[in-house]
């Protein structure tokens, strides 16, 4: 078989000899080929004839107009159901390795003859024009909070030109998730674009019944920075692609920098925010140039920020407690029967009485939760012991571990009823002394395997002795040579037959 690059000797061998004979042979090839090449012009690879007939008979040929038809009627049917079928209809005919065969000729129908696939068309950007945001779920990457999950989403925000980005973790898809991230975003950036691009989140976007287009909560945050809003059609994620596609490049730049950690446990909350701010700074050293012009055209930002929150009223029940959000909150006793203010945030809760901010609590996920703190109720606990058996948030009196083993250390050593006044005796003290105190109290206490009383912790905390430390358990390492000599042993044995 003759190669174009013997071809290509030929012809450049017909330049430097004398005759047409020669400059065959030095090419490798006969004259009677060569003079054929030559008079053509073409290389062999150009010569080839395309291979458009069938070397072996279709299978499917005499069932290929039915299988059209239906194609044409539903052109999302798939290879594998219309094989299946032809199967049941006709036993014993079609094999399964003949699938293959059908996939291919579905899929060339569907490229020459199918119905049009959508089109995506890339759009120009402008400086300072636009701004895209949306939550996005972090529940892949594996995050743990001193090795419990750290389930949670990140308001993500970018500007479409410049790619600038910011985040905010947040625990649901809320309002106040969407202002705080949004107000965030556009204080850290220093100017407001013109503007702003969301998908149909429900904290922003009234469903197609609905007369208004955007929630009233949402059009007063547009309207205090001064930006036009814009929602995608419903089922059409790609209309907001800039941030779909900055969600995966984020969460995969997130993805490596957590390789390089060696790490996916966080001491706290605020140390994995810190992570992540760290990193969204780094991947915004490299965008200077652009942002730089988007900086140029953005307007100025309001005198202050919009609130965050939500204000609701909500009385405080006789069991110290408020029904916010479809979940249950304890406050002090002393607010029993009163109403209060509750300002709902995106992962907090301030009880506001009398124009004072009386408490801070964390705002619980989902519905039908509780939060019920021990120090808020445990002076009337104290004096109505009966009512801790049966309580209905008797587990959240337990503020650590210790004290449930103490708890349950009690109830083997005394009747029920001294066990349970007992135990909210030492509960009382750890509210109004030191909860950290008596925990290590009860610690040591256990550790020596000595009685649990109250007035033995009381004695203990206020002594004001250097209590001990929890000692480090010391595990000796594996000698895996032992593991190795079994092996061993076990392969000579099959060896031996």
């Amino acid at each position: 078989m003759i190669t174009d690059q013997q071809v290509r000797r030929l012809r450049m061998f017909i330049q430097t000899e004398k005759t047409q004979a020669t400059a065959a042979a030095k090419a490798g090839m006969d004259a009677k080929t060569a003079r054929k090449y030559v008079k053509s012009g073409k290389l062999p690879s150009q010569s080839k004839k395309e291979h458009s007939w069938r070397t072996r008979q279709d299978p499917f040929e005499q069932e290929w107009e039915a299988i059209k038809e239906k194609l044409e009627v539903n052109p999302g049917l798939e290879a594998k159901t219309l094989f299946d079928a032809l199967q049941r209809e006709s036993p014993g005919t079609y094999s399964d390795g003949q699938l293959r065969t059908l996939q291919r000729r579905i899929k060339q129908w569907r490229a020459i003859e199918g119905p049009p696939k959508e089109v995506f068309f890339p759009q120009k950007h402008y400086p300072g024009q636009l701004c895209a945001s949306d939550f996005t779920d972090m529940k892949r990457l594996g995050i743990t909070i001193g090795g419990q999950p750290f389930e949670h989403l990140v308001y993500h925000f970018v500007l479409t030109y410049s790619n600038w980005e910011a985040g905010t973790i947040c625990f649901s898809e809320s309002y106040e998730s969407l202002s705080e991230g949004f107000q965030n975003a556009l204080w850290e950036l220093g100017g407001v674009p013109q503007r702003h691009r969301t998908d149909r989140l429900s904290a922003a976007v009234h469903k197609e019944c609905n007369p208004e287009e955007f929630t009233g909560r949402y059009r007063g945050l547009l309207k205090h920075y001064g930006l036009t809003g814009e929602k995608i059609q419903a089922a059409h994620a790609h209309e907001n692609g800039d941030i779909e596609q900055r969600h995966h490049r984020f969460k995969t730049a997130v993805e490596q920098a957590l390789l390089l950690r060696g790490s996916r446990d966080f001491e706290s909350p605020e140390a994995y925010e810190g992570f992540l701010q760290a990193l969204l700074k780094q991947l915004n050293a490299g965008r200077r140039e652009r942002l730089a012009q988007e900086l140029k055209l953005l307007k100025s930002l309001p005198e202050r920020r919009l609130d965050d929150c939500k204000k609701e009223r909500v009385k405080v029940g006789p069991s110290s407690t408020v029904r916010v959000r479809h979940n249950t909150y304890s406050v002090h006793s002393c607010l029993i029967g009163e109403w209060v203010e509750a300002w709902i945030y995106a992962r907090q809760i301030e009880i506001w009485y009398a124009q004072r901010k009386v408490d801070v609590l964390p705002r619980l996920k989902g519905e039908n939760n509780h939060r019920i703190a021990y120090r808020h109720i445990i002076d009337w606990l104290v004096r109505k012991p009966g009512a801790f058996e049966n309580y209905r948030y008797r587990d959240d009196l337990f503020p650590g571990s210790y004290f449930r083993i103490a708890y349950d250390y009690l109830k083997q050593q005394h009747t029920h009823k001294v066990a349970v006044r007992e135990y909210l005796q030492i509960l009382h003290l750890a509210a109004k002394d030191s909860e950290a105190g008596v925990e290590a109290v009860l610690r040591e206490l256990l550790n020596k395997a000595e009685p649990i009383v109250f007035e033995r912790v009381k004695t203990i905390l206020y002594s004001g002795r250097q209590l001990c430390a929890v000692k480090d358990m010391y595990i000796p390492q594996v000698d895996l040579s032992t593991y190795d000599a079994l092996l061993e042993s076990s392969s000579r044995e099959v060896a031996n037959g």
